[in-house]
């Protein structure tokens, strides 16, 4: 009798367990289905509407997030370098180039989680398409670094990995019409003398 309350309380101990453990593993690690892929960035466009993957729910519904319906914005998100590399806070890293037309758009540094990291004292945690300094032909460059640097500066704080978040607000890429001609900036890492530590 002893024997049998042990067996199966161990096997619900492991199938709890287990079913709990895979679902984080799988929220944590798979990103879900209908990623759109521009370079280093990706986004969901599919996210926000009755289309969206389960995992999407399952994730914005464990981080407490809202997805941007489709007349909103899109979201896009890199966690590598031009090279392939993860992006690492102790870093300095270049953004550059052109983005998609959109009405506004922000740029900000995140955990893997996608959770906005803590900005450093007096300083905003992110940039926006109204404040950067732009070139002749529309383009512009932004640094990401734990160092002050002249121009366009997005500081970052900590040790570690790191994502960058870019989101467009109404903007023609969230529908299908956009996708045709999409350009993103590419992030570079500048040197890697530019690593603290």
């Amino acid at each position: 009798m002893l024997r049998t309350v042990l067996l199966t309380g161990l096997t619900l101990a492991i199938a709890i367990g287990g079913g709990a453990g895979s679902v984080q593993y799988a929220l944590d690690r798979f990103e879900g289905f209908g990623a759109l892929e521009v370079g280093q960035w990706s986004a969901y466009p599919a996210a926000g509407t009755p289309d969206s993957d389960p995992y999407a729910k399952a994730r914005g519904a464990r981080n407490g997030t809202l997805a941007l319906g489709a007349a909103e914005g899109l979201i896009f998100h890199a966690s590598r370098d031009a090279r392939g590399r993860e992006l690492d806070r102790s870093c300095t890293y270049r953004i550059t180039g052109a983005t998609p037309p959109a009405r506004f758009w922000t740029l900000y540094p995140a955990d893997r989680s996608l959770q906005p990291l803590p900005p450093r004292p007096g300083m905003l945690p992110a940039v926006h398409s109204r404040e950067i300094l732009r070139s002749e032909d529309g383009r512009f460059s932004i640094t990401v670094s734990p160092e002050a640097q002249p121009g366009n500066w997005l500081p970052v704080e900590g040790s570690g990995p790191f994502v960058l978040v870019m989101t467009f607000y109404d903007t023609p890429v969230a529908s299908s019409s956009g996708l045709s001609d999409l350009v993103m900036p590419s992030a570079s890492l500048v040197e890697e003398a530019g690593c603290r530590g």
